[in-house]
């Protein structure tokens, strides 16, 4: 390592704005689709738990809590704040989307309609996915409890994933089997 790598700054997280902006690009520029409002709902939550003020935070609190209850039980979609979601995610064909609040989407995903990550027991509240980058998550798959999967795995529509997907797997059926990567002809 250099002295000149050793002395740069920490780069800093892309402010709430500039994120909204990728959001709304990853989604096609199109406003008015559903996921992208879910996310950019998302952003907003996470955004104002940095508010270090709790008065300030009130109102912005019964903002997101209204806007959450919208996107819901409007679009069917619900992503807590608590989650952790990455830059670029796209959420497809929107309708019955559950994410639980444990959950951790790694950056440029794709998940389409009806599809569930989320806890396998209610007594192991940690227990949730952890998605890789670029996973393709196919419409009505359901991913349960403490399962990885790697960066650039694809999950294919109506699988039941109880097992982790190693990097560039596929994962079909119910419940799901697991094909490795297979490499480019």
């Amino acid at each position: 390592m250099t002295q000149q790598q050793t002395d740069a700054p920490p780069e800093r997280a892309p402010g709430l704005l500039a994120l909204i902006r990728e959001d709304h690009a990853a989604h096609g520029r199109d406003w008015t689709r559903p996921g992208f409002r879910a996310i950019a709902v998302y952003r907003f939550g996470v955004w104002r738990m940095s508010v270090h003020s709790k008065l300030a935070r009130a109102p912005l609190s019964v903002l997101y809590r209204l806007l959450f209850r919208r996107v819901r039980n409007g679009y069917g979609i619900e992503l807590p704040y608590t989650a952790q979601v990455g830059r670029r995610v796209v959420f497809e064909h929107q309708s019955g989307i559950i994410i639980h609040g444990a959950t951790i989407i790694g950056d440029e995903c794709i998940i389409r309609q009806n599809c569930t990550l989320g806890i396998r027991r209610v007594a192991d509240l940690d227990g949730a996915p952890v998605l890789g980058r670029g996973v393709d998550v196919g419409a009505g798959a359901v991913i349960v409890g403490r399962v990885s999967v790697g960066d650039g795995a694809r999950i294919g529509a109506n699988a039941v994933v109880l097992e982790d997907v190693p990097a560039g797997g596929l994962a079909v059926g119910v419940p799901a089997r697991i094909r490795p990567a297979t490499p480019p002809a």
